[in-house]
């Protein structure tokens, strides 16, 4: 498995464990999200931390988060971005979309108190 996930009640945190995510991992990753979504998990924390590159698929795959989350009335936060992927995201202009942290303890603080 190329991610861990950590199931809380207000949010679940998936862990990427990968140095690449690409179009290796990226359909992987959006299947978890969608059966996520349908099991009514709405409020998802990526943390990147490991991950030192990103595809066009792998920001697909964060774009597919980011809807199923929104659909949801949920929140997609994603932290610990290493430089060349906060780059991707930046020239992709995704960066006035997505919500980002440093750390996953702020990572948590933005997810809504209600669920």
């Amino acid at each position: 498995m190329n991610f861990e996930l950590e199931k809380t009640e207000k949010y679940t945190v998936i862990k990427l464990l990968c140095e690449k995510l690409d179009s290796n991992i990226a359909p992987f990753l959006k299947s978890e999200l969608v059966i996520l979504n349908s099991d009514g998990v709405k409020n998802i924390i990526i943390d990147m931390a490991l991950t030192r590159y990103s595809d066009s698929s792998g920001l697909s795959a964060i774009l597919v988060a980011n809807r199923l989350c929104k659909n949801s009335n949920g929140v997609l936060v994603l932290c610990n971005l290493q430089d060349p992927v906060k780059k991707l995201i930046a020239i992709s202009q995704l960066d006035t979309i997505l919500s980002i942290t440093n750390t996953l303890d702020e990572a948590k603080k933005l997810i809504p108190v209600h669920v």
